[in-house]
């Protein structure tokens, strides 16, 4: 389905991305149930909803733009009610200043981005997807221009290094902004890359794939980190070099493992972070050290975020495991062994720090433990939809199957 000229237009892998963001949308709202229940927050439940809402819109416009103006279009309104989201809990937790960092940071993205495509519409002549790709020749402007455009991208997906603003607007955000931030903006803006190289760059693929090459080495950061959301900020990155994988290889098989992987990182980040929202609620703990002990006071907790934990550090048998064979194989059918090689390591590095918080759960004392308590409804919603999609996609092939019948569509 067109719409607006062929500005806007829709096809199946389309829609379940969109659907994908929605439900992860949801599950956020069930996480954030408790936090907007607080007395400061209360009076803002109706601008934190819209705003959310807001930047899904935004994301849903991006997904489906098959013209540069429609696509920045959603960019912007995406981008600029996320400041506000990350500003929300300003009075707490450097909420404000992650909100200005972001905000700045985003004005400048942007700038660059809008500059990329202003060369490539000087050198093409037109903004529709489906017009540039005859008309690129590879030049330098129009690489410059690339350049630009992929810049600007790379800091909304967090790729190294573009990722500086990243462990500072997480740990400063609410704790449910940051798994929104985290996961859904993640998601469509890695999803958008694609189907643009894919659809407008594909005359370039040489010069865009040698671009992505140099940027898929992240983790080491986290390896240092004690507060949980930071750490959880540079597993993002890594997690975002890894998604790359599927798009460098530019095949259909590649869109089917990003939209999959995207699926099973957003089942497990989130329920990681519902952990993180109701025990920094609860208990007002934010660090490493602070969950010493946490299964014996919550070892339903712990068991379910220890569940997420190793989802997202791809232990077999959990649906994470495959979404990473699925995306290194995407990778390495197209060619690219060594960077499949480098991913495995950093694989690897990055069971170091998710072990670390699950030791700190089950085998590290605490002389004071945070106390036992009971989440209320939302919150154990939110971490049941989490488990069972870690859990059935595990061993459910039929969706990666669904998502793969569509994905030629592009």
């Amino acid at each position: 389905a067109d719409a607006f000229g062929g500005m806007y237009h829709n096809q199946p892998i389309q829609s379940i991305v969109k659907s994908i963001l929605s439900i992860g949308t949801l599950i956020v709202f069930l996480m954030a149930h408790e936090w907007m229940r607080r007395p400061d927050t209360a009076i803002k439940q109706g601008e934190f909803y819209i705003l959310t809402l807001s930047t899904l819109l935004g994301m849903y416009f991006m997904i489906s733009a098959g013209h540069f103006l429609m696509f920045f279009i959603g960019l912007e309104t995406a981008s600029i009610p996320m400041a506000a989201l990350v500003a929300f809990d300003k009075y707490r937790h450097h909420s404000a200043e992650a909100g200005a960092k972001y905000i700045l940071t985003a004005l400048f993205s942007s700038g660059l981005l809008l500059y990329g495509l202003s060369l490539i519409y000087g050198t093409v002549g037109t903004l529709y997807f489906a017009d540039i790709p005859a008309r690129l020749t590879g030049d330098p402007l129009q690489i410059m221009a690339f350049v630009f455009f992929f810049s600007g991208m790379g800091f909304k997906i967090s790729l190294v290094p573009f990722h500086l603003w990243t462990a500072d607007v997480y740990e400063g955000a609410p704790s449910t902004v940051t798994a929104y931030l985290s996961v859904i903006s993640k998601g469509s803006a890695a999803f958008v890359l694609m189907t643009i190289l894919i659809k407008v760059f594909a005359p370039m693929v040489a010069q865009w794939q040698e671009v992505l090459y140099w940027i898929i080495i992240a983790n080491l950061f986290a390896l240092r980190q004690q507060n949980l959301k930071r750490l959880m900020a540079f597993s993002s990155i890594s997690q975002a070099g890894y998604i790359m994988l599927g798009i460098i290889s530019g095949t259909s098989q590649g869109m089917t493992s990003l939209v999959f992987y995207v699926l099973i990182y957003m089942f497990a980040n989130l329920s990681v972070f519902t952990v993180i929202t109701i025990v920094a609620l609860r208990a007002h703990k934010f660090t490493l050290d602070d969950y010493n002990g946490l299964y014996n006071t919550n070892p339903k907790l712990a068991f379910l975020m220890t569940l997420a934990l190793f989802s997202l550090a791809g232990i077999p048998p959990f649906a994470g495991f495959f979404s990473k064979f699925f995306i290194f194989a995407a990778a390495f059918e197209g060619g690219f062994h060594l960077l499949v090689f480098i991913a495995l390591i950093n694989t690897i590095i990055s069971l170091y720090y998710y072990l670390k918080i699950v030791k700190a759960m089950y085998i590290n004392k605490s002389d004071e433990p945070i106390a036992a308590f009971r989440s209320d409804n939302y919150t154990r919603a939110s971490l049941a939809i989490c488990t069972l999609g870690i859990v059935v996609l595990s061993i459910a092939s039929v969706v990666y199957q669904s998502i793969d019948k569509f994905s030629f569509g592009l």
